[in-house]
């Protein structure tokens, strides 16, 4: 017996709301869905080896607290090139920043769960996207594709 994958599962108050931010604005493609009555009620969303579970919270249920607390963390190959497109997207996504020799960048959703995507860099830590293109410039370097 092997454990295989971990996939989180967010407990969202718009299911309607939370795909369109993920797979519109993000990239995540459904893969897994359950529509009692021909509505959505659950999906698994993946993109590379990533994958999230998202279901409305039912009636009655809080959403106090949501998105506190916990930070998924989606390793991918150019987390620059991700904040790009999140933004041509319309997604409010953090200015990237090396953090453990990794480029971060975060966006959050809409029920309030940070979401990292981080690829390797060997930029110096601390360092933000602008500061570092700057430097670059400053070198005669083409920054950053």
């Amino acid at each position: 017996m092997s454990i295989q994958r971990v996939v989180p599962f967010l407990a969202v108050a718009d299911v309607a709301r939370s795909v369109a931010f993920y797979v519109e604005g993000l990239g995540f493609e459904i893969k897994l869905q359950w529509r009692p009555s021909g509505e959505l009620r659950w999906c698994q969303i993946e993109q590379g080896g990533a994958a999230l579970m998202l279901q409305e919270h039912g009636p009655g249920q809080h959403a106090d607290g949501k998105g506190q607390g916990v930070v998924i963390c989606i390793f991918c190959d150019d987390a620059v090139a991700l904040y790009r497109r999140f933004l041509a997207n319309g997604i409010a996504a953090e200015e990237p920043y090396v953090g453990n020799a990794l480029w971060v960048t975060r966006v959050v959703d809409p029920d309030g769960y940070k979401v990292d995507f981080e690829s390797p860099t060997d930029a110096p830590e601390e360092m933000t996207l602008s500061q570092w293109e700057a430097s670059e410039r400053g070198k005669g370097v083409a920054a950053h594709e």
